[in-house]
């Protein structure tokens, strides 16, 4: 009954790649492996070189003072993370026109695995912390129910892994649990929930606790967050695509967010399934087989995860010490450290998520991704690392300093346009000065670079559109729909970034002076958020943006005009958190076929069976479920890997 076979003795044998001439023929080939990170980053940096030549250039028409010199250090920054992701825009742009895969660069074939027979056994595992408890089982029982629709659940044990602290929510889980037995029928032997009473390390400690008791009983495992949903046919083609590529440690799917309701939820929703596949395509085309891993919706090679991934816990205090937080960039580095292949399958579907409503939770969910990815900068000496995978932790990183860099930008563009301004009338600035020092305005590298910089931001979402004009027409509810969807997301996006801003910032700065990050539970369905709310969490941002913008206008007029959309965001952030989070706006936007995603224009029946479990009435237990039992344990030991040397 406890659904493990016996017959896997073999994968406690210690597990390396294998020989590329051994792999099956419909493993993934990597043509041209050797020049495509090298033509990526040529053309990264001749574009970087160039957008910050012209900045000099603009800055030193007047001699280049120490505060100008910052602002173009931190600009050389800010300006190479637009472009990193313009050339993988661009790349994935040229791949999906082409129908061609970002990997062997074949004609895109969505069913090169569906006929492979399933011979190998995987775990579904779902870790969760203090979630809503109707949400999770729904998700999870969807999930399930598709799998086994599709004939070959036999392949598959489901585990729910839980490290719930709240003791009413614990029971919660276990009383849903026993409803969820009851209704499976026969298909309750091949599911298991486990809860640790002390959770020990997080979702590491939690998935370590799974592959030391039960993990030498399966090949893979396939992680799904608390709010994830997949379809039976992607667990199957993920399955197969390990069967595969037998030197594949982990392969990532592109997850797409569904079921928003609010204006907020929908704008998000819109944005990442108009560019996420464009994007994630070109990121598999140059990072080949040193991909990265976003911790769920991924298939793990059980054997290497146990023998290369035990994370220890870093010395010193935070933002650096302590526990490792975004643990799977680290989980992907090291198993590509160990010679184990990562791959994203960028055109895989079914592959669901879901996001924070409002942008006060979004928020939320980032401050926990910011401490988490600042402190991947102190393990770039991890020894032995492959340079996509050091990449990956200081891409990450940036990816959030950038809005400190921008709010400092911003600030010192702000104090040297004031004092330019204020010493405009002075051409003698030294005794016995025999010509005055006029100022120069390079108008035309001005105009240059703010020209460049649009392009790089903008022709990315341009892009985006004619692939789905061109390829999912229908899907995204027609041309004109598509249209309408992405200018208003446009400029909900322009609208929001100092929001964003201000707050990735601040969130920045406490990180770096040490103060502590709660790791809770996150609000995933719609809400209206209080006028209360909304103003005490944007309140501060608010008076300073009306203070910065009466000293820009009385001392640099001209400036207040280029800070405009920056200041209008901040001043009206109040009312543009409140009113985003409005789920009739996010009704309205639907009726007017704005923002009209895949998931709403098609029938998937993953999602409309989750939403049927979603509300439908349950009984209460006539008495609180017990609880169940758990396959024997059979103990492989994860050892904690020394960071300073390689693990062979």
């Amino acid at each position: 009954m406890s659904g493990i076979p016996m017959q896997f003795n073999k994968l406690h044998a210690r597990a390396l790649p294998v020989d590329a001439r051994l792999q099956p023929e419909n493993s993934i080939r990597l043509p041209g492996e050797s020049i495509r990170r090298p033509l990526f980053f040529i053309l990264v940096l001749g574009t970087t070189v160039a957008g910050v030549s012209i900045m000099f250039n603009i800055l030193a028409a007047n001699n280049l003072m120490p505060l100008e010199a910052v602002l173009l250090f931190l600009f050389s920054i800010t300006f190479g993370w637009i472009t990193i992701s313009f050339w993988s825009g661009l790349c994935g742009f040229v791949l999906q026109m082409m129908q061609r895969d970002p990997l062997s660069l074949k004609k895109m074939d969505l069913d090169r695995y569906r006929h492979q027979p399933i011979t190998t056994h995987t775990a579904v595992v779902m870790p969760v912390y203090n979630e809503d408890t109707q949400r999770v089982i729904a998700g999870f029982e969807a999930t399930l129910r598709s799998l086994a629709a599709t004939g070959d659940m036999a392949h598959f044990d489901f585990y729910l892994l839980s490290d719930t602290t709240d003791p009413q929510v614990a029971q919660a889980e276990l009383d849903a649990w026993q409803q969820l037995h009851e209704r499976l029928g026969d298909l309750s032997a091949q599911i298991f929930y486990r809860r640790r009473e002390k959770n020990i390390a997080r979702k590491v400690g939690n998935l370590a606790d799974f592959c030391q008791r039960w993990g030498s009983s399966y090949e893979h495992m396939i992680v799904l967050d608390a709010d994830s949903i997949m379809t039976g046919d992607c667990l199957l083609q993920m399955t197969r695509a390990m069967q595969a590529n037998p030197r594949a440690g982990l392969i990532q799917t592109v997850p797409i967010p569904v079921r928003q309701t609010t204006f907020f939820g929908r704008f998000v929703q819109f944005a990442a399934v108009l560019y996420s596949p464009m994007l994630a395509t070109g990121l598999a085309f140059w990072q080949t087989n040193a991909a990265n891993y976003w911790g769920h919706n991924a298939i793990i090679r059980v054997r290497p995860f146990i023998d290369y991934c035990g994370l220890p816990s870093l010395p010193g205090k935070a933002p650096f010490g302590g526990d490792i937080l975004s643990h799977d960039f680290v989980e992907a580095a090291m198993l590509r450290r160990a010679g184990w292949d990562v791959f994203l399958l960028a055109d895989l579907e079914g592959s669901y998520e879901e996001v924070p409503c409002n942008i006060i939770d979004y928020a939320k969910r980032d401050r926990r991704w910011v401490q988490g990815n600042i402190q991947h900068l102190g393990l770039l000496d991890i020894a032995g690392l492959h340079p996509v995978s050091r990449l990956h932790f200081l891409l990450g990183a940036v990816a959030y300093i950038s809005s400190l860099i921008w709010l400092a930008m911003l600030a010192l563009s702000t104090a040297d346009a004031v004092i330019r301004a204020i010493n405009s009338n002075v051409y003698f600035t030294e005794a016995y000065q025999l010509f005055p020092n006029w100022p120069i305005a390079k108008t035309g590298l001005i105009i240059a670079l703010i020209s460049l910089t649009i392009t790089l931001l903008l022709l990315p979402k341009i892009m985006g559109i004619v692939v789905a004009i061109t390829h999912r027409n229908r899907a995204f509810g027609g041309t004109w729909a598509i249209i309408k969807g992405a200018f208003i997301e446009t400029l909900f996006a322009i609208l929001i970034a100092p929001i964003m801003m201000a707050f990735h910032a601040y969130f920045v700065v406490s990180v770096i002076l040490g103060f502590k990050v709660n790791w809770d539970a996150q609000e995933r369905e719609g809400r209206l958020l209080p006028w209360g709310e909304a103003i005490a969490r944007t309140s501060r941002t608010t008076l300073v943006a009306i203070a910065w913008g009466v000293v820009t206008f009385i001392y640099a007029p001209i400036f207040f005009w280029w800070l405009m959309p920056i200041l209008t965001g901040l001043v009206l952030s109040a009312p543009i958190v409140r009113y985003s989070s409005s789920l009739y706006l996010g009704e309205l936007m639907r009726r007017k076929h704005i923002f009209l995603c895949p998931s709403e224009t098609e029938d998937d029946p993953v999602l409309r069976d989750m939403q049927q479990l979603l509300v439908q009435k349950v009984s209460p237990l006539p008495a609180p479920a017990m609880a169940p039992a758990l396959p024997p344990d059979k103990w492989t030991e994860m050892r904690e890997q020394n960071l300073a040397q390689m693990p062979f």
